[in-house]
C-alpha cells in the first residue's frame, strides 16, 4: 500500500503539510472539519500538493523535510 504526502492550501493562506494512504476521504475530512485541529478552523482547504511513498515510514519521514521548509520553499514546490 502507498502513502501519499500531501501540502493543502487553507483559507487563510497557509499551508498544512499531512500524510494519508487515502488521499481523497482525507481532503474531504479537513474539509468537512473531521481532519486535523489546524485546519479545522482554516477550512475549506485545497490540495495544492501531493507526491507518493512506498511506505508509511518513508511518509513520515518526506513530512518532515516537508514541515522543516520555510512557506516561500513551500510555494517553490508547489
Amino acid at each position: 500500500m502507498s502513502w501519499s504526502v500531501y501540502i493543502l492550501r487553507c483559507r487563510d493562506g497557509s499551508y498544512y503539510t499531512g500524510i494519508t494512504n487515502e488521499l481523497t476521504r482525507r481532503v474531504e475530512q479537513h474539509n468537512s472539519g473531521r481532519g486535523a485541529k489546524y485546519t479545522k478552523c482554516r477550512a475549506p482547504v485545497e490540495l495544492v500538493y501531493q507526491e507518493t511513498q512506498p511506505d508509511r515510514s518513508s511518509a513520515l519521514k518526506r513530512e518532515a523535510q516537508i514541515k522543516a521548509l520555510s512557506k516561500k520553499q513551500k510555494e517553490g514546490m508547489i
